[in-house]
């Protein structure tokens, strides 16, 4: 058993009185919640209301005005840094992946970036269907290929909390 490993597993995620403002416009303010190993959550609201500013601020791009955002391991408290680095994936509107690359280039070096194996990365590849698309440059790859690409480096590396925009 590797402790040193088992105690960065992220096991809980809370937000606590959370307030974040864009410019002079308040986003929210004393937002309050709590995600468990294996919990999934869905974040609703109008274009602008926050959502993506929300999941940029838990992904530790962004700093909230006020409010916590606290990751627990098995050990208890999670260094921020350690658990948006390790424990965390953050799946945006934009893909992020070069138009040059092909796919199997794109998936290939993201997975290794991100620590996943080649076994897993092809274990993503089936799952996901996309050994059709591996020798295509990702510019020629439609909208929804394009993410299946995306969520296929999420499966290959997984993380304990998954942040889809």
């Amino acid at each position: 058993m590797d402790i040193e490993r088992d105690s960065q597993v992220l096991t809980r995620l809370d937000i606590e009185a959370l307030s974040l403002s864009r410019g002079e416009r308040r986003l929210f303010d004393g937002l309050s919640f709590s995600l468990s190993a294996g919990e999934a959550a869905a974040l609703t609201g109008a274009n602008g209301a926050g959502k993506t500013s929300l999941l940029r601020a838990v992904a530790g791009f962004i700093r909230p005005d006020a409010g916590a955002i606290v990751f627990h391991g098995a050990d208890g408290e999670m260094e921020a840094e350690t658990a948006q680095r390790s424990a965390l994936h953050l799946l945006g509107h934009h893909e992020g992946l070069k138009p040059q690359r092909t796919a199997r280039q794109e998936l290939g070096f993201q997975v290794e970036w991100l620590g996943g194996s080649a076994e897993a990365m092809d274990a993503a590849v089936v799952r996901l269907k996309l050994s059709p698309l591996l020798d295509l440059e990702t510019r020629k790859l439609s909208a929804g290929q394009r993410r299946r690409l995306s969520l296929a480096r999420l499966v290959a590396a997984p993380r304990a909390l998954w942040l889809l925009d």
